[in-house]
């Protein structure tokens, strides 16, 4: 697996939570986004770290909200960027 597989790969993932975000959230999203496709491969857990941070944010706006499809879709997302960082920090060694 390459550095630049995994950046894509997030970069996906953070599509994915842009398009599920509220319009407050969307230009954090854009910036972390453009941040991870332009940055050092060693930023990728901390990016990583930031997005599961909004997609956790964006979860609890939409419980608040009450609003539960939003919810089970951002969990989805959310999810999937913890499954992506726990591989992250392992290529990195971080989980031994």
């Amino acid at each position: 697996m390459t550095w630049q597989y995994l950046r894509g790969e997030l970069s996906v993932r953070l599509e994915q939570l842009q398009a599920a975000a509220d319009p407050a959230v969307m230009p954090d999203v854009a910036r972390l986004r453009a941040d991870v496709e332009t940055g050092p491969a060693s930023g990728l857990a901390s990016a990583t770290a930031r997005a599961m941070a909004l997609a956790d944010g964006l979860c609890w706006e939409s419980l608040t909200r009450g609003d539960v499809t939003a919810f089970a879709h951002r969990a989805d997302i959310l999810a999937e960027l913890c499954q992506f960082d726990v591989g992250v920090r392992r290529l990195l060694g971080y989980y031994r």
